[in-house]
């Protein structure tokens, strides 16, 4: 089974904090989280740490965070053939404060608006594409390419070539806001959710899945109900990443031909177990304290 992951690729620094600074403030710390991140490149580094056969494409600089982020692939198996390594780009880098008190993050991503893939000609032939729309072009040709292939995308800004994305895979596997921006309701009110996923299902004619932070995520069923499946009650202390890894382990249920209902609980476990760590990539957990968590939540 292999699985290809198409999209951003950054660096991430983490400064986790007691409560949230006040503006025009100065304030020492006493930690810094570093490692990779982006959508498609946690979820590839999931997938390589879950022992799953991945390619990751995605562009870099030929800096330090750059060749940090090759070697973190290197580490878990990930493939990184068709990483590119642009000398006349800097890599994309995320500053992320993590608040401890409450769970929540806020992030500035810094990425060239220039900075996207050359052309490049990817010779596997995968048996799943997950894509972020940070590489559209490089997307819909692999996405058309293989078509036989079970696509995923992870939907979380509604710019017209992620859209057009929508419309072309197996699963728009999106957060709550790109849901409620796509459909124009608040998706907890009474009803929303139902109509909603009828405007999601009308516009891009395929399988949603809506994720829904802290509640679990939402998806139609066998019967053709919205259900919810709900998630694991744990104390947050920063949410870095935890939509990046719901993703990645969605993908992975979907390589091992789980069940829907089964891919979805282990999805929002993994998602879940991540926000008790600080930092995005980092709070990955090894497969099998992720089966035992499953187990025991069963």
């Amino acid at each position: 089974m292999k699985v290809l992951c198409i999209g951003h690729a950054a660096y991430d620094i983490t400064t986790p904090v007691e409560t949230f600074p006040k503006e025009n403030t100065k304030n020492r710390v006493q930690e810094r989280i570093e490692c990779g991140g982006g959508p498609a490149g946690n979820a590839a580094y999931l997938l390589g740490k879950w022992g799953v056969e991945t390619y990751f494409a995605g562009i870099v600089g030929d800096d330090l965070y750059g060749h940090r982020i090759l070697e973190e692939y290197k580490k878990v198996g990930v493939n990184v053939d068709y990483l590119e390594i642009n000398p006349e780009h800097v890599t994309a880098s995320s500053y992320i404060i993590a608040n401890r008190e409450n769970g929540s993050r806020t992030i500035f991503t810094y990425r060239p608006s220039s900075m996207k893939m050359k052309e490049v000609d990817i010779a596997i032939k995968p048996d799943i594409i997950l894509v972020d729309g940070q590489e559209p072009e490089l997307s819909k040709k692999m996405i058309e390419k293989y078509p036989e292939a079970l696509s995923i995308i992870d939907a979380g800004r509604t710019k017209l070539e992620i859209r057009e994305l929508c419309r072309m895979v197996n699963y728009v596997v999106c957060s709550k806001d790109f849901a409620e921006k796509v459909s124009g309701v608040s998706i907890f009110e009474p009803d929303s959710l139902e109509y909603a996923f009828h405007k999601l299902e009308e516009e891009f004619h395929t399988q949603i899945v809506i994720t829904l932070e802290a509640a679990g995520c939402a998806y139609r069923n066998e019967e053709g109900k919205i259900e919810i499946v709900p998630s694991l009650k744990v104390k947050a202390v920063d949410s870095t990443g935890a939509g990046d890894i719901f993703h990645g382990a969605f993908t992975y249920g979907m390589s091992q031909n789980w069940p829907m209902k089964k891919v979805l609980r282990f999805a929002n476990l993994a998602g879940a177990m991540s926000v008790t760590r600080v930092g995005g990539r980092n709070s990955i957990f090894e497969l099998e304290e992720m089966v035992e968590v499953y187990n025991e939540a069963q």
